[in-house]
């Protein structure tokens, strides 16, 4: 009965011996400093860089572009002194709109994300 006491107490040692390994914050070390350098060595790309902005960022700033163009143009083509106003009034109105539409798409994807 004693010997297999201290065969329990053996394994409880070596067990704990084992946990307290001080080797495995190295290697956890090295395996995240290896990824680093992976993602490092990868080439800069614009692409990536802009579809990892999000959504309710990037779809204002579309109609931000929309609504300067808006401005520009519509002056050309409608000879009122209110086009420049109008103009505004629209740019305001396509920001709001890519406002709404990039929060609904952001939202989508948390979705799909939290479906997987």
């Amino acid at each position: 009965m004693p010997e297999s006491e201290s065969e329990k107490l053996k394994r409880l040692r070596q067990k704990q011996l084992t946990d307290r390994d001080p080797l495995v914050k190295q290697r956890q070390f090295q395996r995240s400093s290896v990824v680093k350098e992976k993602r490092m060595q990868k080439p800069f790309s614009w692409k990536k860089a802009w579809s990892d902005i999000p959504h309710k960022i990037r779809s204002p700033l579309y109609g931000l572009i929309i609504g300067v163009l808006v401005v520009v143009l519509l002056p050309n083509f409608w000879d009122s002194p209110f086009a420049i106003l109008a103009g505004l009034g629209a740019t305001l109105l396509f920001i709001i709109f890519g406002l709404v539409m990039g929060i609904s798409l952001d939202l989508r994807d948390d979705i799909k994300d939290n479906l997987k």
